[in-house]
């Protein structure tokens, strides 16, 4: 058993448009770095949350919440402190609670050299994204794979990573804004109409094949939610005018990245996606919202152990 194991998890674009809590794409850049150091005391004691609005109680922090899972499951006993450095915003829909999960999990697995598979990380890191979040593995997924990755099922854990257009760069758009996960998901319909499902259906099957064709314009094109998007828009004041901003700019496709606010654009070149970004911008500001935005690769490689 190691003494200390620190681990690095990207942040994330849930839902991808319209897979809705089946869809991710693991964002290059920012994430949440968990370091863990082996002490007397047992249990796990937070040290440092990552954020002052973050809690230093280790049931309701998202990071030692997984790493406990992970715990529980080698039957560790022993005491640890917990440091996060929080590269994510909170509440901005750029995966921070599951960057935080799967850096913890990650790094209690190397700390206790227990050689779980990806798929018991995944079931210890959704423990806390449930208790944080709501029980979902579209952030989780890409955080801890990398790329593109489709959640086929979380009971039994089933999880499928397909491939990325070459070409593909991410435009991200956080404006001064924050919305909880949970109060997002609560104004997404109970049920919707036949013709709303099918049309989601052939749009997510539109982005795989774009994703297993290596066609970047199939693959931005297909980025039309009609279920979360719709609803989700409300209470995102500045989002409408931003995305017909980034649509006139060029950019193959845009919606709201994971439960928002941030919102994100499709883009085939880096140029193109700085002219969206300032676009997007430009439309904030004219409603009032200041933004900032960044243009990034997809993380190929998902969480890492430093």
């Amino acid at each position: 058993m190691r003494q200390t194991a620190t681990a690095f998890a990207p942040g994330s674009v849930g839902n991808v448009g319209p897979g809705l809590d089946i869809l991710g794409l693991a964002v290059a850049g920012r994430g949440d770095e968990v370091t863990l150091a082996r002490c007397e005391r047992r249990g796990i004691l937070v040290a440092a949350a990552g954020h002052p609005d973050l809690p230093t109680d280790p049931h309701r922090h998202a990071a030692a919440i997984a790493a406990n899972a992970v715990f529980t499951r080698v039957k560790f006993a022993g005491g640890v402190t917990l440091r996060l450095a929080k590269g994510l915003p909170l509440s901005a829909g750029q995966g921070g609670s599951a960057a935080s999960a799967v850096a913890g999990a990650v790094a209690a697995n190397h700390l206790t050299a227990a050689g779980l598979d990806a798929d018991a990380i995944l079931e210890c890191a959704l423990e806390a994204e449930a208790a944080v979040a709501g029980r979902h593995a579209d952030n989780l997924a890409p955080s801890l794979l990398g790329g593109l990755v489709l959640v086929r099922s979380l009971q039994p854990m089933s999880v499928l990573r397909l491939p990325v257009p070459l070409a593909l760069r991410i435009v991200l758009v956080h404006p001064e804004q924050q919305l909880r996960t949970r109060d997002a998901r609560a104004v997404l319909p109970a049920t919707v109409p036949r013709e709303v499902a099918l049309a989601q259906a052939a749009r997510i099957a539109e982005m795989v094949a774009g994703a297993c064709l290596d066609d970047v314009a199939l693959f931005g094109r297909a980025v039309d939610d009609r279920i979360a998007e719709p609803v989700r828009a409300a209470l995102l004041p500045g989002f409408p005018a931003a995305k017909r901003a980034a649509l006139d700019a060029g950019a193959l496709g845009c919606s709201i990245s994971g439960a928002g606010p941030t919102s994100f654009a499709l883009v085939d070149d880096e140029r193109l996606g700085a002219v969206v970004a300032a676009a997007m911008i430009a439309a904030y500001a004219a409603d009032g919202i200041p933004a900032t935005a960044r243009v990034a690769d997809v993380d190929r490689h998902g969480a890492r152990v430093r």
